[in-house]
């Protein structure tokens, strides 16, 4: 009999023990779930730690928790989630290993926080993972390689932090990555070789920064970019070849309310895509003979100190071949200041580029 009880005692532990370390079948208490625990919703519920879920859950909301830190490990269980939702959770740090386990992971969201440290290893596991969102959040810099488990990244939202530099291997192993968006950080530099790893992006926003000159070098790399966003840098030279190694394919440009002062004469040579560019509130006079408007539908100018002289017969070309009815003011000579570009009588003598025939081809 004692030998019986034993047995009976020995088999009801180990069971206790595998019911309390089994990954839960019932929702978190203070949560809303769905579909069978497919979607767990804990959003605004005073969680101050991870709760522990199913691993059928694919969908965990844990918006606007006080959550802190995010320790090593704290997903692990969680190996069938695909969609993980952090924002404002008042995170601090993301630990190394910070989402062990996670390699079903397509999306994590980790906006509004205030993350100003992120350890190496912290993205480890997320192979599959393609929309990264950190915008709104306090971080300075970026480690060698952190993003480099993530092989199949394709957007990257880095939006408003307090980003100042780029080195180079910052992006190493994202080679997918085609959506790029750093507006609002504190970017004075961008080495050269800092996007060499990134050469397909597609999309780069660099908006409300403190670039002072364009970054030639490390944007010479850059393949196939199709929307370029420089506008409120403090830039007053853009540079010969600017957009060359991408100009076949750039569609849209913002170089909007940075106090532009010239292009180089050779500052579009490539660009043969163009139909949206963006030069308000600039202190630009002239535009250079290598900008083509063939292409371009969409062109804003206002408040810029337009020389009404031969270098903007190009551009009056344009205007009297479209609909749209820009505003461009001149600013000289005296005797056109304050016409409309389009009304001004100053080009009448003045004679357009014209492209060249191919050759063997009759005129």
């Amino acid at each position: 009999m004692y030998t019986f009880h034993v047995l009976l005692v020995l088999v009801c532990l180990q069971f206790c023990a595998h019911t309390a370390f089994a990954a839960p079948t019932q929702c978190p208490s203070q949560c809303h779930c769905h579909g069978d625990l497919q979607h767990v919703i804990c959003d605004n519920v005073g969680l101050k730690k991870i709760p522990r879920i199913s691993e059928a859950t694919r969908l965990l909301n844990l918006q606007r928790n006080n959550l802190g830190n995010l320790p090593t490990g704290g997903f692990s269980e969680m190996k069938g989630l695909i969609s993980l939702h952090l924002q404002h959770c008042q995170i601090r740090e993301l630990s190394g290993q910070a989402f062990k386990g996670l390699n079903k992971l397509i999306y994590l969201y980790l906006s509004d926080n205030e993350i100003s440290t992120i350890k190496p290893g912290a993205f480890e596991d997320l192979t599959e993972l393609t929309y990264l969102y950190l915008d709104g959040n306090q971080i300075t810099s970026l480690p060698k390689g952190i993003f480099s488990p993530m092989i199949n990244l394709f957007i990257l939202q880095l939006n408003n932090n307090k980003l100042r530099e780029l080195q180079p291997g910052t992006f190493k192993g994202a080679k997918d990555l085609r959506w790029l968006y750093m507006s609002g950080n504190e970017l004075s530099s961008i080495q050269p070789g800092s996007l060499d790893e990134v050469e397909n992006l597609a999309i780069l926003t660099l908006d409300q920064n403190n670039l002072s000159t364009y970054p030639l070098l490390a944007m010479s790399k850059l393949r196939v970019v199709e929307e370029l966003n420089l506008s409120k840098n403090p830039l007053s030279l853009i540079p010969d070849h600017a957009f060359r190694s991408f100009g076949r394919y750039m569609e849209k440009l913002h170089l909007n309310d940075m106090s532009l002062e010239k292009f180089s004469n050779a500052a579009f040579e490539g660009v043969t895509a163009l139909k949206s560019l963006h030069l308000e509130n600039n202190k630009l006079r002239s535009l250079p003979n290598s900008l083509e408007f063939s292409t371009i539908q969409n062109i804003t100018l206002f408040n810029n100190p337009w020389s009404c002289t031969c270098p903007l017969t190009n551009l009056r070309k344009w205007m009297d071949t479209t609909r749209n009815r820009p505003d461009a003011v001149c600013a000289s000579p005296a005797n056109q200041k304050g016409k409309q570009i389009r009304d001004s009588t100053a080009f009448t003598r003045c004679k357009g580029k014209t492209k060249r025939a191919r050759k063997g081809t009759r005129l």
